[in-house]
C-alpha cells in the first residue's frame, strides 16, 4: 500500500514539473510575438500615409533630412570650400530647400554621370548640379522650373591662337557626360574628346598642354581661367545657350512643387544672382 502510494505521488510530482515547463517554453514565443507587433506598428506609423497628397515630402520630414546628389567639381555651383565641406551656388539653393521643409540636408558627392541614375533608383530626392535641361534626360527625369541660364564656352591657352571656328582636327578636353561633351563629339570634328571627371581636371589637362582647348560653362569656364594664374583664357563667345534646372525622381509632383516654390522666392529676389557673385570669388 506504502509503495503503490509513493508511486502514485511520484506521477503526481511529474505531471506538475511537466506543466510548468510547458509554461516556460512559450513565454518567449508569446514575448517575440509581442515585440514582433510593436515594431510592425512603430514601422507603419513611420511609413507616409499612402492617401496623403504629399508622400515624398512626408517621407523626407519624417526622416529629417533631404538628400540632394552633386559632383563638387563644377564651381561656382558645387565645389569643396576651404574648410573642406561643400558649398557653391547649387548646395546654397538646397540648403535653402531644406531649410522651408524644416529638415537637415545631406550632400553626397559623385561623378556627375551617376547623378541621374541615383535620383531614379530614390538614393537622392533631388540633384542640383549645374544641370542643363536637355530633352533627353526629361525622358528619364522631371525638371524644376530653370534657375540660371548658362552658354558653352571654350578655354584656350593664352596666345595659343585657337579660334572658335578653328576646333576641327584638335584635341579637346570635356567634363564628361555634359553639354559640353555633347558638343565636342556632335558639332565638331575633333582629333580627341579626353573626358575628365571634372571640369578642373580638364583645365589642368589645358595646362599642362595635354588638349588644345576646354569646353564647358561660362561660369566653371571664368573660375577656371581665373585660378590658372594668367595660364588660361576664355573665349569671348559662346557656341550654345541653355538653362539649369533640379533633377527629380518622375512623378514626384509634392517635391517638385516645393522646389519651385523655394526657387521662385530666391529668384524674385535677386538671391541666386547673389550666390553666383559670392561664390565665383569664393571659388578659388
Amino acid at each position: 500500500m506504502k509503495k503503490l502510494l509513493a508511486l502514485s505521488l511520484a506521477l503526481l510530482m511529474t505531471a506538475s514539473l511537466a506543466a510548468c515547463g510547458s509554461k516556460a517554453e512559450t513565454a518567449p514565443s508569446s514575448s517575440a510575438a509581442s515585440s514582433e507587433a510593436a515594431s510592425s506598428e512603430a514601422a507603419s506609423s513611420e511609413a507616409p500615409d499612402a492617401t496623403s497628397e504629399t508622400p515624398n515630402i512626408d517621407r523626407i520630414k519624417a526622416a529629417g533630412k533631404i538628400v540632394m546628389c552633386t559632383n563638387l567639381a563644377f564651381p561656382p555651383f558645387e565645389y569643396v570650400g576651404a574648410d573642406g565641406k561643400a558649398a557653391g551656388v547649387d548646395i546654397d539653393i538646397s540648403q535653402a530647400i531644406a531649410d522651408d521643409l524644416g529638415v537637415q540636408l545631406e550632400v553626397v558627392d559623385m561623378n556627375f554621370d551617376l547623378l541621374i541614375d541615383s535620383v531614379k533608383a530614390g538614393k537622392a530626392d533631388f540633384s542640383a548640379a549645374g544641370m542643363t535641361i536637355k530633352p533627353e534626360r526629361l525622358e528619364q527625369i522631371d525638371f524644376s522650373d530653370e534657375y540660371v541660364k548658362s552658354a558653352q564656352y571654350i578655354i584656350i591657352k593664352k596666345d595659343s591662337g585657337v579660334t572658335a571656328d578653328k576646333l576641327d582636327g584638335l584635341t579637346i578636353a570635356v567634363q564628361e557626360s555634359t553639354t559640353g561633351d555633347f558638343y565636342a563629339t556632335d558639332e565638331i570634328k575633333a582629333k580627341e574628346v579626353l573626358r575628365f571627371k571634372s571640369g578642373i581636371e580638364a583645365g589642368a589637362a589645358l595646362s599642362a598642354g595635354k588638349c588644345d582647348a576646354v569646353i564647358i560653362d561660362k561660369l566653371p569656364a571664368e573660375s577656371i581661367a581665373a585660378n590658372s594664374n594668367g595660364v588660361l583664357e576664355v573665349l569671348p563667345d559662346s557656341l550654345t545657350e541653355e538653362s539649369y534646372a533640379i533633377a527629380v525622381k518622375k512623378d514626384s509632383p509634392d517635391l517638385l512643387a516645393e522646389i519651385n516654390k523655394v526657387l521662385k522666392k530666391l529668384v524674385d529676389e535677386g538671391k541666386v544672382d547673389e550666390l553666383v557673385t559670392k561664390h565665383m570669388t569664393e571659388a578659388k
